[in-house]
């Protein structure tokens, strides 16, 4: 059920019988040269999705497109809100959901970048007597199955990707190689914001231009990202939300 598919009267009547609310979030940032703008938007929405032909009587809020990009603002198109305002902007939905009757907030979310304001907006609800379940789409299917686990841009999201539209994927620049940036020849770069120093693995912040040219970073090749694969991951984090919203419904606050 979509809170802007209905009338005000049908919202009043939810939440008469239910305390409950999904909130989808994502980004518009960078994922490498081969993946759309909106990629930790379009994941979350596809998710949603396949969970609503099983359960349609949970509130989905529209999504919220933007996301905290700090480190991903220079590549074109990408669009920072930052973790401040994100945090502002996130907090005052919730808190009107919460005046009309919403004290269960699940949050599905498709980019990393938001889950410190995410957090700190959990923490809040909890201390007044609400409860926010955070779904990091991305980490919570590496559990499901490990050779899933991938990095940002990479053969994962791409494989999401693919599996909602594989016309949104230009295959013509995957085949590209990931070369990272490192900070000296001992100080070697290992990830968004971590470097290797003497096998010790430690944070150098920087922007992610700064350390790709390309704009994906992982160890999952975006090459061997397959419509099949995207297609299985989604469907089972849909089927795992599904169950999860069973058990949360049965949470006494």
């Amino acid at each position: 059920m979509y809170l802007s598919n209905v009338t005000w009267p049908k919202a009043e009547q939810y939440f008469k019988q239910s305390d409950m609310v999904i909130i989808p979030i994502g980004s518009i940032e960078c994922h490498g040269r081969h993946m759309p703008l909106g990629t930790d938007t379009m994941i979350p929405d596809k998710i949603l999705e396949l969970v609503e032909k099983q359960n349609d009587h949970v509130m989905i809020i529209p999504t919220i497109p933007y996301g905290a990009c700090e480190s991903l603002w220079p590549f074109p198109g990408t669009i920072n809100l930052g973790s401040d305002l994100l945090y502002q902007l996130v907090k005052q939905i919730v808190m009107n959901l919460k005046r009309h009757g919403a004290r269960k907030f699940l949050v599905l979310n498709g980019h990393g970048g938001n889950i410190k304001a995410l957090e700190r907006i959990g923490l809040e609800l909890d201390s007044q007597g609400c409860m926010m379940a955070l779904l990091n789409w991305w980490q919570n299917v590496w559990e499901m199955n490990p050779s899933w686990k991938g990095g940002h841009g990479g053969g994962e999201e791409t494989a999401a990707v693919l599996a909602i539209d594989p016309g949104l994927v230009d295959k013509t620049q995957i085949e590209l190689p990931l070369e990272m940036k490192d900070v000296s020849a001992t100080i070697l770069a290992s990830g968004f914001n971590t470097v290797k120093f003497k096998d010790v693995t430690l944070t150098i912040p920087r922007l992610t231009n700064h350390i790709t040219d390309n704009g994906w970073i992982g160890t999952d090749h975006p090459k061997y990202a397959t419509e099949a694969w995207g297609t299985e991951m989604l469907q089972a984090m849909a089927d795992y939300i599904v169950s999860f919203i069973e058990e949360f419904e049965k949470v006494t606050l």
